[in-house]
């Protein structure tokens, strides 16, 4: 697209060019009395003027069509980001009382619902482009947040331990970074 727009401005400017020089000539051949000929130079270098200042309103409008839906889009990327972000609180939770509902025995149906909804809810965000960080493998300052530093000679120093809440990301922006505890040894 920058390559069209380049054209037209080239464009612009070689009729812009011919319009003054037409000009020019029309001045350097005045006389009392206009000759047809002269009348069309005069008639030629209007037009040109005339297009020239079309051409630029032209592709100003269009800039500046292009640069409202570029803010448009900016604006609901802005917005779809704030509402996913206010539902992360519902998703932790949901997964708090999916805990709570496994560890009694009694209420199994209750798990398998909210088991079913969790699944669900995880689907609807994932289908809105909301993903969930991982932690496994490598500690990572962009995705993760460190709350706890705890030796372990089984594992190698900088390697995610636990997951203490999970992150997640929107479109490649994070909205909560993964709270984790780290190996150190």
């Amino acid at each position: 697209m920058e390559e069209q727009e380049e054209k037209q401005y080239n464009q612009n400017i070689q009729d812009n060019e011919e319009g003054t020089q037409m000009r020019e000539e029309l001045q350097e051949s005045t006389s009392a009395q206009q000759t047809p000929q002269e009348q069309e130079i005069d008639y030629q270098a209007k037009y040109l003027e005339l297009k020239d200042q079309y051409v630029r309103a032209f592709a100003d409008f269009e800039n500046t069509k292009k640069r409202l839906e570029r803010d448009k889009n900016q604006s609901l990327e802005y917005a779809y980001e704030r509402i996913m972000n206010d539902l992360l609180p519902v998703l932790d939770t949901l997964e708090k009382a999916l805990e709570s509902a496994q560890s009694n025995p009694e209420a199994g149906a209750i798990a398998q619902g909210l088991q079913l909804t969790l699944e669900g809810f995880l689907k609807v965000l994932s289908k809105h482009g909301v993903e969930v960080i991982a932690t496994d493998g490598e500690f990572d300052p962009n995705l993760h947040e460190c709350l706890m530093q705890v030796p372990d000679a089984n594992k190698n120093d900088g390697e995610i331990l636990q997951t203490l809440q999970k992150g997640f990301v929107y479109k490649h922006r994070v909205l909560r970074p993964s709270m984790v505890s780290v190996v150190k040894n």
